[in-house]
């Protein structure tokens, strides 16, 4: 059976941090270096005690009313989440409770980050070509920046908070096609938040921060080894797109649009370029927003949506790649 995206949208926290917030801060960059930089002009911070799942069930509500989605018809919420809400339970549980789903309706979590969205899509897939389910109710959500240093300027212009939902379905308006999936464990420790969790439960408490790099490392907050992300993603993703071309039958000159994952301006025109992708193929929403990880790619495309710049019969290739490490690719086909 096929599956199809049915619907997309997507939630962003009330509070907003601007460039110009961040310089005051940090007076030693400029409004205009972090736009060209990194691409970001602001991003949206969650409150003080909103949580991932908080972000997801609002995504999840603004769907059901744009879209016209009767709640009684979700039978799966799969939730790609970071940041959830405790150890335990899975906090997809949690939202099938909040948002008032049928008590029939399967619920998981998966932590994955920013090919997240991809996963969830090939999950989705799966569920709906077993027969298991007919609508899945696939989430993203995340609250990165509690987990980012208040000094850790880099990472604090990158990343911004957001979730969205996406109902993949047996129909809709965008087929989704063959998946590329892959993984490299070995760069765990490179995008990593080290204590907390079972393995080093007790936070250290230390902070080693370099005043003349700016540079600041602590395992109780994330770290992102920013060379070695570079190297993985110049590595791998060119790669990828190319299998996901040949696993989906296409051509990359036959395909319409090229929607990667929004990680930061400096590194997604490296990736058109190297990949030889033309500007006006080469799909970017991130200026407003920030890298919001698992969500960059549902927030894109509905944004692409909403501004009709897809019409019937589009090829496009969705790529997530990051932490992990980890990649995933896939072709999907407007009906």
């Amino acid at each position: 059976m096929n599956a199809y995206i049915k619907a997309i949208d997507y939630y962003l926290p009330e509070k907003i941090l601007t460039n110009e917030e961040l310089v005051k801060e940090f007076p030693e960059w400029s409004v205009e270096k972090i736009a060209e930089k990194v691409g970001v002009n602001k991003r949206h911070i969650a409150a003080e005690n909103e949580t991932a799942s908080d972000l997801a069930i609002k995504a999840a509500e603004k769907l059901f009313e744009s879209a016209k989605i009767d709640k009684s018809e979700i039978n799966f919420v799969l939730f790609c989440t970071q940041s959830s809400d405790y150890f335990l339970p899975t906090t997809a549980c949690i939202i099938q409770d909040k948002l008032g789903l049928p008590t029939n309706c399967g619920a998981l979590d998966f932590n994955q980050g920013c090919s997240g969205y991809i996963y969830g899509l090939s999950l989705a897939k799966g569920l709906i070509a077993a027969g298991i389910s007919k609508n899945v109710l696939l989430l993203t959500g995340e609250t990165y920046t509690k987990r980012i240093h208040p000094k850790d300027k880099g990472n604090r212009t990158i990343f911004g908070d957001a979730a969205s939902a996406t109902l993949i379905s047996t129909d809709g308006f965008a087929e989704i096609g063959e998946f590329c999936l892959g993984t490299d464990g070995s760069g765990a420790e490179d995008l990593i938040v080290k204590t907390g969790a079972s393995r080093y439960p007790q936070k250290t408490e230390i902070v080693h921060f370099d005043e003349e790099t700016g540079s600041l490392r602590s395992d109780d907050y994330i770290f992102m080894n920013g060379g070695e992300i570079f190297s993985f993603t110049l590595s791998n993703v060119p790669k990828l797109i190319n299998e996901t071309l040949v696993k989906n039958g296409w051509k990359k000159e036959n395909v319409d649009f090229f929607a990667f994952h929004q990680a930061n301006k400096y590194m997604l025109d490296y990736l058109k370029k190297k990949i030889k992708i033309p500007d006006e193929k080469f799909l970017e929403y991130l200026s407003e927003v920030g890298n919001t990880v698992s969500s960059t790619i549902p927030i894109m495309l509905c944004e692409m949506f909403k501004s009709r710049k897809f019409t019937k019969s589009n090829k496009i290739i969705l790529a997530g790649f990051g932490v992990g490490f980890s990649w995933g690719g896939v072709g999907i086909e407007l009906c």
